[in-house]
């Protein structure tokens, strides 16, 4: 079964699902505020862009189905509170932005007032989910989940796997959530297991063949290991990179989460913390650090030139 449906956000995760969803045989109207993003996909087989929201929402049967591929936050609350007048009842919104999932559960009571069914839908696969498709973790009333099913099972690696309607509104996203705090804590294993392997001269590691090796037969092999062993096959030393890692938020989100909810996450915790050092958030610490050893034990500091 195929859908019409509408796509809002043509950055390149939104412009990458609409691809994928029209080579699936599906019809997109697509609209982002900026012309470029619309122009990328112009000439892309069963996409019409729209120039303008109100242009998206005629275009579209009903009842419409619309994703929202837009940062959290005020871009899209701002959306749809332009969006949600232009609808009508029976017609369905998708969140598919990492939102904060009690956003998405104060949407689905928002829209629910105006007749519209609200799904979130947390969406992992980055730069590659055109090719290999996206894991999807979704939430919201069961009706509205069949009557976008479709779309579903096109954007998922398959039709029957890498897709979970987790439960009620909000749950997608709570998911995805806890899912970018795993992805955290494999991210700071993996950069310390291949700094300390680095750091080891007398043994002089080719940490790119190291990486390559652990891709086969280990118990540690992943498609974040692959990706890894890839860029160091090409650059081992890094230098050109900075060492300031940003985070989304939601790995902060996990980690009030858990102390919320009274369940340890030590190690999804301590990677937001060392991102957020890596941000220059602990460098007064390390300044008092420094001058403590030198009031108490005399200890040289060093002085910034």
């Amino acid at each position: 079964m195929t859908l019409t449906l509408g796509m809002v956000g043509l950055g390149r995760m939104g412009g990458n699902m609409t691809r994928r969803l029209a080579r699936a045989g599906h019809a997109v109207v697509a609209w982002d505020r900026a012309d470029e993003a619309r122009a990328t996909l112009a000439h892309e087989a069963r996409v019409q862009p729209a120039a303008t929201l109100e242009q998206l929402v005629v275009a579209l049967p009903a009842p419409r189905i619309v994703w929202l591929m837009l940062p959290a936050g005020a871009p899209t609350q701002e959306t749809l509170s332009n969006l949600v007048p232009l609808l009508a009842r029976g017609d369905v919104v998708i969140d598919g932005g990492n939102a904060m999932y009690r956003d998405s559960q104060r949407h689905a009571r928002e829209l629910a007032a105006h007749g519209v069914q609200f799904v979130d839908a947390g969406v992992s696969g980055g730069v590659w989910g055109l090719e290999n498709g996206y894991g999807l973790m979704v939430g919201g009333d069961a009706a509205a989940v069949r009557l976008v099913e479709p779309a579903l099972r096109s954007l998922a690696p398959a039709p029957d796997r890498g897709w979970v309607h987790c439960g009620p509104a909000g749950s997608g996203h709570f998911t995805k959530m806890v899912h970018n705090g795993i992805e955290y804590g494999m991210m700071q294993a993996y950069a310390e297991g291949l700094a300390l392997l680095r750091a080891k001269q007398e043994f002089a590691l080719d940490v790119s063949q190291v990486a390559e090796a652990w891709r086969h037969g280990t118990v540690i092999r992943s498609w974040l290991l692959d990706l890894t062993a890839e860029f160091l096959a090409q650059d081992a030393t890094l230098e050109s990179i900075a060492p300031f890692v940003a985070d989304s938020g939601e790995g902060r989100w996990t980690a009030l989460e858990s102390i919320e909810l009274g369940v340890p996450t030590p190690v999804m915790t301590l990677a937001l913390m060392e991102r957020l050092g890596s941000q220059g958030q602990d460098d007064y610490t390390h300044r008092l650090l420094a001058r403590m050893r030198l009031a108490f034990g005399g200890h040289a500091v060093q002085k910034i030139a």
